[in-house]
């Protein structure tokens, strides 16, 4: 029986002509979701992400609906890596998989952005609101996405999903994420909106040109639906603002001036200059957002007992879960400051 980088090989060869050397088939560093390889021919360079091994929680790790919404937003100048092929059976690779193009770029794993020169930190942050700006204007019916998720009632419905994966994926209690799952729907803001959402959109999925303070390509979309642009706000700004250095690589803590690093107040301005929205970033939309997290890193936690988790540092990150709860209850507690 042939092994799966030869059975990947050779079906690459039917699916995409003119390849030309022997496949270099090698794992991607780093990340929590879908296991990615770069798969390199002597005259094209390849990008093949797939759904993990072994079981997964319900509706993660949806290599199919990442495929399919790079697909429609390359087609409406997004920057995305423009996509090749999608793969639903497992007799290739194991499990599910997509292959795309691999862009040129630098990629931050942490968001003091400490590889990229000072003097355009702010502008990579600009680019950044910018390009989620961008994401959320999209008119995603014109874009063939009108079914990618439900319409509405987007907050509503991520309390109970993520309450829902918590008590699937928990493995002790949380007190602090007993209290979210009950202030949450009592918090639920008045104004309702659908747009495009990434789902994970921060400095660590976002790739820059090689050597100027632009986006080339926003990463890592297996979270994305039609949902709420101010979940999708909120989440950006916890993986920055809100976690420490040493957490999860955020700016928590730092001397943005010395490092030359945006405030919060500054980042979400220059979100809303570029995308015109009228609904600004309250405190239950960071609740709501570490909440979520703090219920992925569980379930992270989950898959590294479980033996089958993507990284290497699963364990370490799956330990951050009560630290996302307890700065969410932390948030409540301080009348609702941000």
């Amino acid at each position: 029986m042939t092994n799966p980088t030869t059975r990947l090989e050779q079906f690459l060869r039917s699916e995409i002509p003119g390849l030309s050397g022997n496949l270099r088939l090698d794992p991607v560093a780093g990340g929590q979701s879908n296991p990615t390889f770069f798969a390199d021919f002597d005259n094209r360079r390849l990008v093949v992400r797939k759904k993990p091994d072994g079981p997964v929680l319900p509706s993660a790790h949806a290599v199919d609906r990442e495929f399919r919404v790079l697909e429609a937003l390359g087609k409406v100048g997004i920057a995305v890596p423009p996509v090749l092929l999608y793969h639903e059976a497992g007799d290739v690779f194991g499990t599910s998989f997509y292959v795309m193009e691999r862009v040129d770029g630098r990629i931050f794993h942490d968001s003091q952005l400490a590889g990229a020169p000072k003097s355009e930190r702010a502008e990579m942050y600009r680019s950044a609101a910018r390009m989620l700006a961008a994401i959320h204007k999209v008119d995603f019916e014109q874009a063939g996405l009108s079914t990618f998720g439900k319409h509405g009632n987007f907050f509503s419905r991520q309390i109970a999903r993520w309450t829902h994966q918590w008590h699937l994926s928990k493995s002790h209690d949380l007190p602090e994420i007993d209290r979210l799952v009950e202030w949450l729907p009592a918090n639920l803001p008045a104004n309702d909106q659908t747009t495009i959402v990434h789902g994970d959109f921060r400095i660590g999925n976002l790739m820059f040109h090689p050597t100027e303070p632009r986006i080339v390509a926003v990463l890592d979309w297996e979270l994305s639906t039609l949902g709420h642009p101010m979940a999708d706000l909120a989440h950006t700004c916890i993986y920055s603002w809100y976690v420490t250095p040493e957490e999860y690589g955020g700016i928590l803590g730092l001397d943005f001036a010395d490092h030359e690093l945006p405030t919060l107040s500054e980042f979400s301005r220059a979100y809303y200059e570029a995308s015109n929205q009228s609904d600004r970033l309250e405190v239950f939309h960071i609740v709501l957002a570490l909440f979520r997290n703090a219920v992925i890193f569980q379930g992270i936690a989950s898959r590294a007992k479980a033996g089958n988790a993507a990284s290497q540092n699963a364990a370490a990150v799956g330990k951050l879960a009560p630290i996302f709860a307890r700065r969410a209850v932390d948030l409540i507690e301080s009348c609702g400051q941000l």
